[in-house]
């Protein structure tokens, strides 16, 4: 494999919007392409919005769903690939045939659709059926795979996904600044974001505090280091419907350190080149082939009924 440079960007999307946001979409792709990269990445649901979705009825989620790749949204997004010659990944909310809605992610290129990925562990809105299946897909000889948001806390999907084989994992989001049991969460105020650029210090202690950052980086590196991979992170910065969120996306290595990361309260991306030797360097690729499945496939394996509870939803 040769090196790979990929952007990872964060941008305030608007609830339903999608030409606006497809528009966003365009220009920071156009951007990254300009600065030499191969593929850039967004957020969870970054066409249609996301948080205001848990508000809407099946009817209404079917009206702003799409199929893919037949889709308008998607058929712009590879429009929009072609003309700046880059891999995008975006999301939105997906219907099939049956008018069954999922929550869609997907990877294009030029040529069309190379990847579609449905998440796994949907919550937003009950109409919102559950994937049944990982993804792994090709991009410039790296082996890809895709996890969003809360797929990437059940580590399982995690070394699931790379022991299909993968190298890359995208994980788009739409997370933090909500409130949780762990210490140290809760929303943040809209009014500092309001006011961030007479203040930006208040707004970044919230941001880069246990409601934010700090949560992130308790988890996310050690994703990438156990499973030797790199992990490309991707979240909404600013209103999310009613909700503020704190953006932070970036890149993280295989040694679980962060080589990139938007710092800004703007519509932004950073970029990072990826090495293929860091793959094999890191403890993680290590620690996997000591792996005894013996001990604990039955274990691992087990029945077991699965139960998502989220703390600021309210039923």
């Amino acid at each position: 494999m040769n090196p790979i440079k990929i952007s990872t960007a964060q941008f305030e999307n608007r609830s339903g919007d999608k030409a606006y946001n497809l528009s966003v979409i365009d220009k920071l792709a156009a951007q990254a392409a300009a600065e030499g990269s191969q593929v850039i990445t967004f957020h969870e649901c970054s066409i249609t919005g996301y948080t205001f979705a848990r508000k809407l009825s099946k009817e209404e989620l079917l009206a702003i769903s799409e199929r893919i790749p037949e889709g308008e949204s998607v058929q712009e997004l590879i429009a929009i690939a072609k003309k700046h010659n880059i891999v995008i990944l975006a999301g939105l909310f997906e219907k099939d045939e049956s008018d069954r809605i999922y929550k869609g992610y997907v990877c294009v290129n030029s040529e069309g659709l190379i990847a579609k990925y449905r998440k796994l562990h949907p919550f937003i809105n009950p109409n919102i059926l559950p994937g049944n299946a990982y993804c792994v897909f090709d991009l410039f000889g790296w082996k890809c795979g895709i996890l969003i948001c809360y797929d990437n806390n059940i580590i399982e999907n995690v070394r699931a996904t790379k022991l299909l084989g993968t190298d890359i994992i995208f994980m788009p989001h739409v997370t933090m600044c909500t409130p949780s049991t762990r210490p140290g969460a809760g929303f943040v105020d809209p009014k500092l974001w309001e006011n961030r650029h007479q203040d930006p210090t208040s707004l970044r202690l919230e941001f880069d505090g246990m409601k934010g950052r700090d949560w992130l980086m308790k988890w996310l590196p050690a994703r990438a280091y156990d499973n030797a991979i790199y992990a490309i992170f991707s979240n909404p910065i600013g209103m999310d419907d009613d909700q503020l969120k704190n953006g932070c996306s970036m890149i993280i290595d295989p040694f679980g350190d962060v080589l990139a990361e938007c710092r800004s309260f703007e519509d932004s991306f950073v970029t990072a080149t990826l090495y293929p030797q860091k793959l094999n360097d890191e403890g993680g690729s290590r620690y996997i082939k000591a792996r005894r499945p013996e001990l604990y496939k039955d274990i691992i394996g087990q029945s077991h009924q699965a139960e998502q509870k989220v703390a600021w939803l309210k039923s």
